[in-house]
C-alpha cells in the first residue's frame, strides 16, 4: 500500500484527552500488572517513544499505535503526551495499527488473528491483498486466521498459558471442541513444547483411528444371500464338481443343504436328506 503523506509526520504535545482509540486496534486486552511496570518506567525514563496519531477533525485525534503508552501515562496522571501526527486516511491507519502491533511479541497469536480478519472484513479485501499490506506471506496469514476456528473455551486456556502459534494449529487437528479443550488442558498441566504437543496428538489421532468401530453389513432381505449361495453353486456345477443343494422352509427359518464331492467327477452316494 502507498501510504499518503507519511514523510509529513509531526511530533507534538497533545492533551491526552483529545485522543481516541483506535477502532482498528487488534490489541484487546490490557495486563493490569504489564501496565503498572510501563507506568514506573515512563516515570523513571520518561517516555522514550511517542504515541502516532492521525488527525481526526478539529481537536481531535485517533491513535495509530501506542495505546499501552497512553494508559500509562493516563496512570501517573499525565494530562500531555509526546504524539507523531501523521497525515495518512482512515484505511493506513489500520493498517499501520496492525503492522505496528504484529510486531510485538507479546501481541498474543489471536489478537493478530482478530486483527487481520477485522481488517479484511472491514475493507473488503482479499488475503492475498492483506498479506501483501501487511508483508506476510499468504501461507502465514492463512495460517494465522486458521486459529480463529478454536473454539473460544480452548482459545482462553491458550491465552491464559502463553501458547504459541503452532499449539493451536496442532489442536486444530483434533474433531471437536470436546477433543481439542481436553488436549489444550493436559498440554498446558504439562508445559507442552510445541514438538510435544504436535506429538502428543498425533497419538490421540492414532488412538482414535484404531478404536473406531467397522461398520456392520446389514441385510433384511435374506434373499440377497441366497441368491449369493444359489450362484456359489451354480459356479461349481460349470465348473464340473457334481454338486447337489436342497432348499427346506422350515417356517422361521430356512434349512439348506449342500453336498460337494472331494474330486472332479466324483457323484454324491446318497441325496441330502
Amino acid at each position: 500500500m502507498a501510504f499518503a503523506n507519511l514523510g509529513k509526520d509531526r511530533v507534538r504535545s497533545l492533551p491526552l484527552n483529545q485522543i481516541m482509540v483506535n477502532p482498528a486496534q487488534p490489541r484487546t486486552r490490557f495486563e493490569e500488572d504489564s501496565l503498572q511496570q510501563l507506568a514506573q518506567s515512563i516515570a523513571v525514563n520518561g517516555l522514550l517513544q511517542p504515541v502516532t496519531v492521525r488527525e481526526a477533525g478539529p481537536g481531535k485525534y485517533q491513535l495509530v499505535a501506542g495505546e499501552r503508552r497512553c494508559r500509562a501515562c493516563l496512570l501517573l496522571g499525565h494530562t500531555h503526551i509526546p504524539a507523531i501526527v501523521k497525515s495518512c486516511t482512515m484505511q493506513e491507519s489500520a493498517v499501520l495499527a496492525l503492522i505496528e502491533n504484529l510486531q510485538r511479541q507479546d501481541l498474543d497469536v489471536f489478537d493478530q488473528a482478530e486483527g487481520i480478519s477485522r481488517l479484511i472484513g472491514y475493507w473488503g479485501i482479499t488475503q492475498e491483498e492483506a498479506a501483501s499490506k501487511l508483508g506476510l506471506a499468504q501461507s502465514t496469514l492463512a495460517n494465522k486466521l486458521r486459529l480463529l476456528r478454536l473454539p473460544a473455551s480452548v482459545q482462553e486456556l491458550m491465552r491464559q498459558n502463553g501458547l504459541a502459534e503452532r499449539h493451536g494449529r496442532a489442536l486444530l487437528k483434533l474433531p471437536d471442541e470436546a477433543a481439542q479443550l481436553a488436549a489444550v488442558k493436559t498440554i498446558c498441566k504439562k508445559s507442552m513444547t510445541v514438538s510435544q504437543a504436535e506429538q502428543y496428538i498425533e497419538t490421540l489421532l492414532a488412538r482414535q483411528k484404531m478404536k473406531k468401530p467397522t461398520r456392520l453389513f446389514i441385510c433384511k432381505d435374506i434373499r440377497l444371500f441366497m441368491n449369493t449361495i444359489d450362484k456359489a453353486v451354480k459356479t461349481m456345477a460349470d465348473a464340473g464338481l457334481a454338486v447337489q443343494s436342497v432348499r427346506e422352509d422350515q417356517g422361521e427359518f430356512i434349512e439348506l443343504t449342500i453336498r460337494i464331492p472331494k474330486e472332479p467327477g466324483q457323484r454324491p452316494t446318497a441325496k441330502p436328506a
